[in-house]
């Protein structure tokens, strides 16, 4: 892949505070290399990326965490423009699915120019592009009551205060519906089409980002056991071990509730739905990542 001159690069500057600060101080250093424009509200970072993909640019970088990587991607969706991801948030789970360093700026920077691209799934949410995880009920829940300062301030402890006060609600109830007939109950739904959620725990061990299927794990028990059975799974070395969960591989399906519950795509909360359908979009994804 040819090399820009400069790289349009869409960042993000109230990501956490203190990696957002790195990114500044990145961006100066290296300022003959990019071409910048800050997001200042919701939505700006899909129309910038989907300008730069009509004008036909090769690259669009994204500068952030997952939920400014999730509008980069809905802006690119369909275009023939490239992703590359300088990871600048509080999980960067896309990033570390593909092994994109999350720690070293300068080195996730050398991966995008040495320019091997890789094709990955894309699925939708009632129409809402992701490309990572997603989830009905709990994490949404908790996604949504998580306050920006919080992140700013705590990082990913923000998201474990956020569960404690979620975990003592009343569950919805959620009807799983395959499109192949399988059925399943339970009171919160996670969704990967990756390996990782939540940063870099392998809950999908099965998953893989090119294969046209969702990993769906139906949770049938709620509060401090839902918690508990997460943790097991992963001690146990797969979430999809467990018997009060379960485990459906996918390309379709539609979750049904018995009133309205928040959903979340790529750690974005996306509001709440009473139905809720999970479908692969008719796009894929190209994106930058290293070779192995």
């Amino acid at each position: 892949m040819e090399t820009p001159r400069r790289y349009p690069l869409i960042f993000n500057p109230v990501a956490r505070s203190q990696k957002a600060g790195k990114m500044l101080r990145f961006l100066r250093a290296n300022a003959e290399r990019f071409s910048v424009h800050a997001t200042t509200r919701a939505g700006d970072a899909r129309e910038f990326a989907a300008r730069f993909a009509a004008q036909g640019e090769s690259v669009v970088i994204a500068a952030g965490g997952d939920g400014t990587l999730n509008e980069v991607v809905a802006g690119l969706a369909g275009s023939s423009t490239v992703l590359g991801i300088l990871p600048a948030g509080t999980m960067n789970v896309f990033a570390r699915e593909l092994g994109i360093p999350c720690h070293s700026l300068s080195r996730a920077l050398a991966i995008i120019d040495h320019g091997f691209i890789r094709e990955v799934d894309l699925f939708e949410a009632n129409g809402t592009p992701f490309v990572q995880m997603a989830g009905v009920g709990f994490d949404a829940a908790v996604i949504e009551k998580t306050a920006w300062k919080s992140k700013k301030l705590l990082g990913p402890a923000a998201y474990l205060l956020a569960a404690m006060r979620v975990l003592g609600e009343p569950p919805p109830r959620l009807d799983v519906l395959c499109a192949d007939g399988r059925h399943a109950q339970g009171v919160a739904v996670i969704i990967g089409n990756g390996r990782l959620y939540a940063g870099p725990f392998p809950f999908f061990r099965k998953a893989h980002i090119r294969d046209s299927k969702l990993e769906v794990l139906v949770y049938k028990k709620s509060g401090f056991r839902l918690m508990l059975d997460s943790l097991r799974g992963l001690i146990v070395g797969g979430i999809d071990m467990l018997e009060s969960t379960d485990y459906l591989q996918t390309g379709s399906f539609t979750v049904r509730a018995d009133r309205e519950v928040p959903v979340q795509v790529d750690g974005e909360g996306i509001g709440r739905f009473r139905e809720i359908r999970f479908e692969e979009s008719a796009h894929s994804l190209r994106v930058i990542a290293p070779e192995t």
